[in-house]
């Protein structure tokens, strides 16, 4: 019986881009802050062109709409990214230790600083707080498994 097969591999293109700021805190920041809000307003782009192709309407008004949101989303999250990213760095050189812990103070102080930022109520803060250090412990312990 006839077979065949297909030897291979894949790899996806890698950009980095390096900016020194002279201090290693804010390269960490900056890089998370560049690296999640190019992803942010990525999808945010494809998001606004599949609803302009949707309804057939290329007007300037819902294009600079699509751009307000792209820079909005891009913003927002790599402001997230960025400072969840340099709370965790703050973490490992405070402790001496790069583990868990860090991603998990870390999360939990970037969820309760950006929900102090967009609300007063503060058990919606504490409760911001734990889901911060318990999904960035989550993701943590996935990519120890991965």
């Amino acid at each position: 019986m006839p077979s065949s097969s297909f030897a291979g591999s894949f790899s996806t293109p890698k950009l980095n881009v390096a900016i020194d700021t002279g201090n290693p805190f804010l390269n960490v920041t900056v890089d998370g802050f560049l690296k999640i809000g190019t992803v942010a307003a990525t999808k945010s782009l494809a998001e606004e062109a599949y609803h302009i192709v949707k309804g057939g309407n290329f007007s300037t008004p819902k294009m600079k709409h699509a751009l307000k949101k792209m820079c909005k989303e891009g913003a927002y999250w790599g402001t997230v990214a960025g400072l969840y990213v340099g709370m965790e760095y703050g973490m490992e050189r405070v402790r001496g230790t790069r583990d868990w812990k860090n991603a998990m103070l870390g999360g939990a102080l970037t969820g309760a600083l950006i929900s102090a930022a967009t609300n007063k109520d503060k058990d919606k803060i504490v409760i911001d707080a734990i889901a911060g250090g318990a999904i960035a412990t989550a993701s943590t312990f996935i990519n120890c498994v991965i």
